[in-house]
């Protein structure tokens, strides 16, 4: 296939889920043979880097503002995808819907993965809630291929829109990292610290992540891993909240993640929003024990191999910290599950095996 994956910042990752997913499964898609082209962003993405992990990349320019970078940027994209002899589009965000007949009008065949439900992240007002549900409305009704990557999602949108999607999950089995210059740089002991990676935004909640380990005994570092270029005001709440053992070192990519991820002596997840969170499963993937904070989308991906949490309550994640930081037995048992979980459900060959047969049916 002649393939163009339009919609997130760009690859190399550094962003969030959507940046991940295109990194992942296109450096695959172009392992196997096919042509893969990713769109990124100006500012995100380095216009001189031509080439990626075998995927071609092409650098646009973008309204910097949290309610039009996106759609500005897809709009932009899909002009430019659209005489570009593609043979086939693979758009993500529910908020691009509204650009696939640009594409399909050019004779561009586009599969739209929506995500998770976006109009109820927090940081939205009216016209963002309003905007994503015309979106979702258009998701069902415009693109050749819906694809869902959760259960919970899938089922919303048959629900909602009596629209079939194709459910595809996320990967989760990362490379090991080959060291831990990144924890030494941290002052990190491999196995001593808890960890926590998200963008910092009201509906992931790092401020009552923050608050709550100032409830919890002891002296090991959390390491709040995240920032948001339009969430300032969240992220000096979470520096107002931490006390001396939360390191806030900013976004971590590459193998500097990486690290992190596999040397931690548990995760923390703490999202509301979403389907299949990419964070989540490759902290399963790794190997970690993960405390989760409890919804469907979150209970789907770990089930029964990690801890669910609230913030209050019998089930408080202090209270779930407390119980389970100090029991080395419990931990690698929790540790081996998360692992075996990934192994049998989550494997980006067997992600890529599915994106491979839906594309090419589309061509």
């Amino acid at each position: 296939m002649k393939l163009a994956i339009i919609g997130t910042r760009g690859v190399p990752a550094n962003y969030g889920g959507f940046e991940t997913f295109a990194e992942e499964l296109g450096a695959r898609l172009a392992a196997r043979g096919h042509a893969v082209t990713v769109y990124g962003r100006r500012g995100f993405i380095d216009p001189r880097l031509a080439e990626y992990r075998g995927m071609r990349l092409v650098v646009l320019p973008s309204l910097r503002s949290k309610h039009l970078e996106t759609v500005s940027n897809t709009f932009v994209a899909a002009i430019h995808a659209a005489r570009r002899g593609f043979d086939v589009v693979l758009m993500c965000n529910a908020a691009n819907a509204p650009f696939v007949r640009i594409l399909q009008m050019a004779g561009v065949p586009v599969a739209l993965n929506v995500d998770g439900l976006e109009r109820k992240r927090r940081k939205w007002g009216i016209a963002g809630r309003s905007y994503y549900r015309l979106g979702e409305c258009l998701a069902a009704r415009l693109p050749n291929a819906l694809i869902t990557d959760a259960e919970v999602i899938r089922r919303y949108y048959r629900r909602a829109y009596r629209a079939i999607s194709e459910m595809i999950v996320y990967g989760g089995d990362l490379e090991p990292p080959e060291n831990t210059d990144r924890l030494q740089e941290l002052g990190l002991e491999s196995g001593e610290y808890l960890l926590y990676v998200s963008r910092f935004e009201p509906e992931n909640n790092p401020d009552r992540v923050v608050a709550a380990y100032r409830n919890v005994d002891g002296s090991r570092p959390l390491v709040m891993v995240g920032g948001a270029p339009y969430a300032r005001g969240l992220t000096r709440r979470v520096a107002e909240l931490a006390d001396e053992r939360v390191l806030l070192p900013g976004p971590i990519y590459g193998a500097g993640y990486r690290q992190l991820l596999f040397n931690c002596r548990t995760y923390i997840h703490a999202t509301e929003v979403g389907g299949t969170h990419p964070a989540l499963v490759e902290a399963m993937g790794a190997g970690r024990p993960v405390l989760y904070y409890d919804t469907p989308e979150n209970r789907e991906v770990a089930g029964d191999v990690g801890l669910r949490f609230r913030f209050g309550g019998d089930d408080s994640l202090e209270r779930v910290i407390g119980e389970v930081i100090d029991d080395e037995e419990r931990l690698q048992d929790m540790g081996r599950s998360s692992r075996q979980r990934v192994e049998e459900r989550y494997r980006w060959s067997d992600v890529a095996d599915r994106y491979e047969k839906v594309l090419e049916g589309l061509c």
